[in-house]
This record gives structure tokens, C-alpha cells and sequence, in this order.
């Protein structure tokens, strides 16, 4: 693990790359166990030991204690596994803060959705269920959501979201490469590699391709329906091939960022934080968008 990261994007120090959130107190928590520092179970014959529940409550009190109780203003953001904490944790990192502070969290490619793979197997739920089971996660997940669906179920943002009490905003890419490569098309739903090089370039895709993962949009649009609604909720939904848009510089602020409706992610997020606007930006389908910064891989 780097000793050192660059503190960039939603990060950055430079108000000429964060304009609304360059002179905060920045901390990046390192990501280490597995499950979205939900997890808390051990396994005495295996010598394993899950334990991120219990190092998210011992970070943020050691933050608290270093002074960041006295804060004004506080968001927990993070981004792909770190985006499924900010909104498993949101809630709970509210509850740190006294009434009087502002505080609100923002989702960067958390939006796993629990969908069905190109064999029609769900490799994504198949691995949240092993998570889950493994480390004991069910604890630590929302009883609004474990009073109607099983402890995986609620492991899926989609079934959690429209119902955090704490504003939030969700910045997804409606073709998140990652989920397109992990969860639609892995290598065990696709064993004769038909979606190898669609995976890697969405120029190789073929039309039925394209279809099948328009598809996946239209279920994320109708994952976020109920949460659109509340009117302290954020989205940034672009129809980009993309995943994690805060930190990195490009997407995040530059003359060249991704933009809906000729607003880019840092202005809107800063909009919606601030209160200066409401921001419910939802892209059209591909390729209509031209400011995409897609990722292709070799």
C-alpha cells in the first residue's frame, strides 16, 4: 500500500481545482476490509479476523477528538466500495455531530445494483452474499431494511438509499465500467469471452451489446426513482463508461470535465451541498453525450 497518495479532485488544496471544498479538512480513510467497513466477525480455526465496523468507529472518534466535533459543516463522500460506505454509514456519521451542524454525504460509484448477468446468473449478488455471510455484516445494515428483505438485499444500496434521513447525493455513471466488468460480464458469465473487448472499449460493443446494457441504465434510473423524490437527495447520473468521478481531476473540475446540462460534478455537488440549487441532473441514453471522459482499458 502507497505510503503517499495525491490529494486531488474533490481533494485538491487549489481552489482553481475545487472551487467549493479546496480550504476544508481533508481525510481520506483508507479502505481496508472488504465490506465497506461493515464488517465484524471472526473465525478463531481460520485466524481470520474482520473487523471495519470497528475501525470506521475508531476513525471518526479519533477525528472527533482531534477536533472535528466543532466543525460547522461535514461530508462523507467516498468513492466505488468507499461510495457504498459513505451510504451505509451516512446516517450513523450524522448521529457524531451536534443538531446545529451541516452535515451530508455523497455517494461516488456506490450504486451497486443487485442485476442479472449476460448468462442470467447475478454474480454480484453471489458475491455480497458471501461478504455478508463472512464477516457478519448483517449487524451492522439498516433495520429499516432488514425488517423487509433478507441481510444481502440490504447490503445493495438500491434497497437503502430512499431511506437515509441524511441529505445525499449520488454521482453514478449509467454504464459504470466497473459493474460492467465485475458484475454484467465477468469471465464466469462469459466464459468464451464474447464481451472481452466490448469490456474494454465501449467502441467494440455491438448493438445487442448495447442494448443489453442500456438495460442496466434503465434499472439504475428506476433504482433512484424513490430517492429523486426528496428534494434534500442529489444526482449526477452520466451516460458514461466511467467509475470514480470525485477524485480524479479530469471529471472532476477541468475545462474539459463531464458536464449535464452544461453543469459539471464539482459545481453541482457544491449546489447541492450549499443549497444554492437542487440538483437532479440525469443524463440521455448513449452516445448522446459528448463530454464523457470513458475509460478503456488494454
Amino acid at each position: 500500500m502507497e505510503k503517499q497518495i495525491p490529494f486531488t479532485g474533490i481533494l485538491s488544496n487549489n481552489p482553481e481545482e475545487n472551487p467549493d471544498f479546496f480550504n476544508w479538512n481533508r481525510v481520506k480513510l483508507r479502505y481496508c476490509d472488504g465490506a465497506s467497513f461493515t464488517g465484524d466477525s471472526q473465525n478463531q480455526a481460520a485466524q481470520l479476523n474482520f473487523r471495519g465496523q470497528r475501525i470506521w468507529s475508531a476513525a471518526i472518534e479519533d477525528l472527533m477528538s482531534k477536533g472535528m466535533r466543532y466543525a460547522n459543516q461535514a461530508l462523507l463522500s467516498g468513492c466505488s466500495a468507499g461510495g457504498l460506505a459513505a451510504i451505509l454509514h451516512c446516517d450513523e456519521f450524522r448521529g457524531f455531530f451536534p443538531r446545529n451542524t451541516k452535515v451530508k454525504c455523497l455517494s461516488d460509484a456506490g450504486l451497486f445494483l443487485d442485476s442479472i448477468d449476460v448468462s442470467g446468473g447475478r454474480t454480484l449478488r453471489n458475491l455480497f452474499s458471501g461478504v455478508v455471510n463472512l464477516q457478519g455484516v448483517q449487524r451492522n445494515l439498516p433495520s429499516f431494511c432488514l425488517n423487509r428483505l433478507d441481510p444481502t438485499s440490504c447490503f445493495f444500496p438500491q434497497n437503502v438509499i430512499s431511506n437515509i434521513k441524511t441529505p445525499l447525493f449520488l454521482l453514478n455513471a449509467a454504464y459504470d465500467s466497473w459493474q460492467v466488468q465485475a458484475s454484467l460480464a465477468p469471465p464466469s458469465a462469459d466464459p468464451h469471452g464474447y464481451w472481452n473487448e466490448c469490456k474494454k472499449n465501449h467502441a467494440q460493443c455491438s448493438p445487442s451489446q448495447i442494448q443489453f446494457l442500456q438495460g442496466f441504465r434503465n434499472q439504475m434510473l428506476n433504482a433512484i426513482k424513490g430517492f429523486s423524490m426528496s428534494k434534500q437527495n442529489g444526482l449526477f447520473i452520466n451516460s458514461c463508461f466511467a467509475h470514480c468521478q470525485t477524485e480524479r481531476q479530469d471529471t472532476w473540475f477541468a475545462d474539459n470535465s463531464p458536464i449535464i446540462k452544461n453543469k459539471g460534478i464539482a459545481l453541482a455537488v457544491g449546489d447541492w451541498y450549499f443549497d444554492r440549487s437542487g440538483i437532479k441532473a440525469i443524463d440521455c441514453p448513449y452516445p448522446c453525450d459528448k463530454t464523457c471522459h470513458n475509460l478503456v482499458f488494454r
